[in-house]
């Protein structure tokens, strides 16, 4: 099934470095948009040079990000006239790749950066409907309606979509770039949950509740709703640090 991606998402996952010396920091915007599924299994990432362009890094510091991804087995380089570096496929979902960087975060690391992303997607929700048109909660209805949230895949990348959305109708710059930020940062890991079947649900809702507000110009409700979605979220990604804690996995049915 194809996975519906909006722009949003591929401009978080592009986005300027804040350090832009570090290699690493390359490597794990790019890992982070792989493993939300933003960047697909078989795609050609943009050349070395736009790259650089996009992240406001050297190209030797591209070349080693990339480097660090051959050797992860996240890309392969291709030479000739139709070569580059092309995003390998992984049946396991990347599992192994959250599983380190959930073990690597302290549970009160994780609850920080849970809070601050809900401070700024409340914010964005909030503002959107002080300031959206009609038509702007008319056009996020539909944009909702049509993503797919049947599998946790297509789910993560439509979601991710989505807090970008409503980021834009907010009609803040700063809001938008701090966004796109957090996204890169911590989305892969703050949509882990959505592996489950009821919590895809319960996350649309959320999104509906949020849309309703915005289109209906109730800011405090659509900052309430924003908070809510991003609470729920964050109590999955608890739950699964603790089942890693105590020697599960991510596979490990919740609740187990």
């Amino acid at each position: 099934m194809e996975t519906r991606v909006g722009p949003g998402a591929r401009e978080a996952v592009f986005a300027q470095l804040a350090d832009a010396g570090r290699a690493e920091q390359v490597a794990q915007r790019l890992t982070d948009g792989i493993v939300l599924g933003v960047l697909h299994a078989g795609e050609r990432l943009p050349s070395e040079p736009e790259l650089a362009r996009r992240f406001g890094v050297a190209l030797i510091t591209v070349r080693e990000g990339l480097g660090i991804l051959r050797e992860s087995g996240l890309v392969e380089t291709r030479r000739g006239r139709d070569g580059g570096s092309f995003v390998v496929e992984d049946e396991g979902g990347h599992r192994s790749l959250l599983t380190a960087r959930l073990r690597g975060l302290a549970q009160v690391e994780l609850s920080d950066m849970a809070v601050y992303f809900g401070a700024i997607l409340a914010g964005s929700a909030e503002r959107a409907a002080e300031r959206a048109a009609e038509a702007d909660g008319e056009r996020l209805g539909a944009w909702l309606d049509a993503a797919d949230f049947g599998a946790a895949a297509s789910a993560r990348t439509n979601q991710g979509g989505f807090f970008l959305e409503v980021a834009v109708l907010s009609q803040s710059a700063r809001l938008v770039r701090e966004q796109i930020r957090l996204q890169a940062e911590f989305g892969p890991l703050l949509l882990l949950g959505l592996d489950d079947d009821g919590a895809r649900s319960d996350v649309v809702a959320h999104d509906r509740a949020i849309v309703r507000a915005i289109a209906a110009h109730r800011p405090a409700r659509a900052r309430e709703a924003a908070g809510a979605l991003v609470r729920g979220l964050s109590e999955q990604l608890l739950a699964a640090k603790a089942r890693i804690e105590r020697g599960g996995g991510l596979d490990e049915p919740i609740g187990a």
